[in-house]
């Protein structure tokens, strides 16, 4: 990153979503509400599997970290959002604005390889069930974690180091609501192929492994079930993996259609509304998707009030 001081920008402007004044105050209220069921949502589901031994399982164990990885990188994004539809000041530093890109591609990228984990597990749980305490082992959990977000941390420090290096000398105004990728590429007076080669391999073979891991497991897992004689197994075996493989068809889509194209393909109002989706809605629909509707975790809830109102009786 030694090269900053080679680019005449010292700060970036972000233009935000909208310039109509009422449809900022309409938005900031919308995502401020959508921010806090983010976290209370995400928050409660993190300590409810904390306190909770029954959910002390292999696929709560990702869930917890799924829900710190959707609050993580919405609480990058949303805040400075919000605070760009509610202020007119819009500007953000040029380390503030790679700081903010470099979080929030550690926390997506390292959701893209623990939905693929879930995936895996998915797929143990269903075709080798018998096998599944020995092949989903602590070790394991814990290497597919780590491994999850060591990926992401290499790869978002290959995407800011590379892009730093860029030389910003026509604009400073980003067409976006956040620090993103293709927005910034597009103020940059330099020759970007070569960096966007690096940032496409980086970033769409981690995307490209996870969806053909996601892929194969699922693949498998239908095989399996359509091999069950008993509409009820079927059912069953079905009803275990549909909620991860709804979250990942909505992650992976809008991920893909933002990311995995050219920069001369960039278009504003499409690359905005799929940003959001995946930005700022996402985060608030996975607990709902993987967990709240789940009746394990809705009987961990009670069984936390309930303790929880014991011990208040006893004092």
């Amino acid at each position: 990153m030694g090269r900053w001081n080679s680019t005449s920008v010292t700060d970036f402007i972000l233009t935000g979503l909208t310039d109509s004044a009422e449809t900022q105050l309409v938005l900031s209220a919308l995502f401020l509400l959508i921010y806090l069921i983010t976290v209370l949502e995400n928050a409660g589901m993190i300590l409810i599997i904390r306190l909770d031994p029954q959910l002390h399982t292999t696929m709560y164990f990702f869930l917890t970290h799924l829900s710190f990885l959707d609050l993580s990188y919405s609480n990058v994004i949303t805040p400075k959002t919000l605070h760009n539809l509610l202020t007119s000041t819009k500007s953000i530093s040029f380390l503030g604005c790679f700081t903010q890109m470099f979080f929030f591609v550690v926390f997506v990228a390292a959701e893209c390889l623990l939905l693929s984990s879930m995936a895996y597990d998915r797929y143990v749980a269903i075709c080798n069930p018998l096998h599944y305490p020995v092949i989903m082992s602590t070790r394991l959990c814990s290497a597919l974690l780590a491994g999850s977000y060591v990926i992401g941390f290499v790869d978002s420090t290959v995407n800011v180091v590379f892009m730093s290096r860029l030389h910003f000398c026509k604009s400073n105004v980003i067409q976006h609501f956040f620090c993103d990728t293709s927005p910034i590429l597009a103020l940059s007076c330099s020759d970007t192929f070569e960096v966007e080669l690096i940032l496409y391999i980086c970033g769409g073979s981690n995307l490209v492994l996870s969806f053909i891991i996601i892929s194969l497991s699922y693949l498998s897992i239908l095989s399996t079930i359509l091999k069950i004689n008993s509409t009820a197994g079927k059912q069953k075996a079905f009803s275990t993996c549909a909620s991860h493989l709804l979250g990942f068809t909505i992650f992976y889509s809008t991920m893909i259609f933002t990311y995995l194209k050219p920069k001369t393909s960039y278009s504003l109002g499409r690359d905005q509304v799929a940003s959001v989706f995946y930005t700022i809605v996402i985060p608030m629909l996975n607990p709902l998707i993987y967990s709240l509707r789940n009746k394990e975790v809705k009987s961990a809830a009670v069984r936390v009030l309930q303790k929880r109102e014991g011990s208040r009786k006893l004092k």
